[in-house]
């Protein structure tokens, strides 16, 4: 792990911290660093203003240098980056070194790494599994893709008696496929339908999550959720080398939580599964799950005000999404939907509406029109270009006990930078009233 001198890129700063954090971690160890962002200065502010303290550091920013691609040792590649852009091809056929964060990290580190993947469910699961490990009194750090944190900085803590929960997305798992390396402990959530606008299909998407277990040893552990699809189920085991363990929302009963949503008992199956591996018994599992608070954007109540409940679920960027939101409550419920769209199906969800909602406030966005038209036209109380009016209408609309919820089922671009973005400024307004 020697980059003194080394010149590297940091391809894609991004505004939730985790381009600054590499960038900071490089040059701490002696390489010469250049960053580089298609967001200008002001998109980037924060990040900028913490950057501009270390004036050897270099900011390319609005747009990518041709030349920082040939002339670099080391292209750091923010998972927000296509594996098929120009920029990538242009270092490729400069014999430079790709890597990208959590593979880079899970290649060097002396710590075992549990990595957790999966279309929904991964923040609470990984979390999950890092405060019981850290209730029983391991040396744990948590990691990957969950907001405000960066793996790479880690290496400076980490002993071999440590573990590192990470959160993967599909695109990190490229990194693994590129470093040829699995994480000792790999779990998958589950699988649906998400990012068609960037996959070509099905197949693609599965097959990067594959590489969570794709090079693992026989000596590894895979944790496949029992009801998971069929067709996905069986290639999983068929394909992994690894010792495989089931866990299902059934293995358990009794547990007190406060998460709300049946799905939530999949994600507590999740966890316990990998601590009961690691040998944590089950009351203090039971302890850490009863002490567990719901994660922010993630079916998080916000706010009670004249009875009417508030609940922030941001995080739902795809219908299937917002179909779990709806079916976590007993009662219909007021909902703002809607945003841009992944190319995915929307029937399913519109369905789900129509039996669940009493009414539906639409955000604009490049799926919300689709999603209008299977809507009944009563149901609608409107499209609307910010989150504050959609909020205040249905407001207007409530009753004591009822309980409006924002779970778009849709992304977030257009109307907010993204889903962090969109939940903060909901429970801006949601304070406000």
């Amino acid at each position: 792990m020697n980059f003194k001198d080394k010149k590297v890129l940091i391809m894609g700063l991004g505004i939730i911290g985790k381009g600054l954090k590499d960038a900071l971690f490089f040059y701490n160890n002696g390489a010469q660093v250049t960053v580089t962002d298609l967001k200008d200065e002001s998109e980037l502010i924060d990040s900028v203003s913490e950057l501009k303290k270390y004036p050897n550091i270099k900011l390319h920013l609005g747009k990518h240098i041709e030349s920082d691609f040939k002339e670099n040792d080391i292209i750091v590649r923010n998972p927000a980056v296509p594996k098929d852009s120009n920029f990538l091809k242009i270092a490729q056929e400069n014999n430079k070194e790709i890597v990208m964060e959590d593979s880079l990290f899970t290649s060097l580190a002396n710590a075992k790494v549990i990595g957790i993947t999966g279309t929904r469910g991964k923040t609470t699961s990984s979390t999950l599994v890092y405060e019981i490990l850290k209730y029983a009194g391991l040396d744990v750090y948590l990691s990957g893709n969950v907001r405000g944190t960066a793996s790479l900085p880690l290496l400076d803590k980490v002993k071999e008696d440590s573990y590192v929960v990470l959160e993967l997305s599909s695109w990190q798992l490229q990194g693994f496929e590129a470093e040829k390396i699995s994480p000792q402990y790999a779990l998958i959530t589950n699988i649906y339908e998400d990012h068609l606008n960037r996959y070509k299909g099905m197949s693609e998407y599965v097959g990067d999550k594959k590489n969570i277990y794709k090079f693992q040893k026989e000596s590894d552990f895979l944790f496949l959720n029992k009801n998971i699809e069929e067709k996905y189920l069986n290639e999983f085991k068929n394909e992994a080398k690894a010792k495989i363990i089931y866990f299902s929302k059934n293995d358990f009963e009794n547990y007190e939580t406060n998460l709300i949503g049946g799905h939530n008992l999949e994600n507590i199956a999740a966890a316990r599964a990998i601590a009961l591996e690691l040998g944590i018994d089950e009351i203090t599992i039971r302890k850490a799950v009863q002490n567990f608070q719901a994660i922010e954007f993630r079916l998080e109540k916000i706010k009670e005000i004249n009875g009417i409940s508030f609940v922030n679920d941001s995080a739902s960027t795809a219908p299937i999404a917002g179909i779990k939101a709806l079916n976590s409550f007993n009662q219909k419920v007021l909902l703002i939907a809607g945003g841009a769209s992944k190319e995915l199906a929307l029937e399913d969800f519109a369905k789900t509406i129509k039996e669940k909602c009493q009414r539906v406030a639409l955000l604009e966005g490049s799926d919300t029109d689709r999603l209008k038209e299977l809507l009944d036209e009563k149901l609608v109380v409107g499209v609307f270009k910010d989150l504050e009016s959609a909020v205040k209408i249905l407001y207007q609309q409530a009753k004591n006990r009822d309980i409006i919820l924002l779970s778009p089922g849709a992304a977030s671009f257009g109307i907010f930078k993204n889903e962090f973005d969109r939940g903060e400024q909901f429970n801006e307004i949601v304070n406000n009233l």
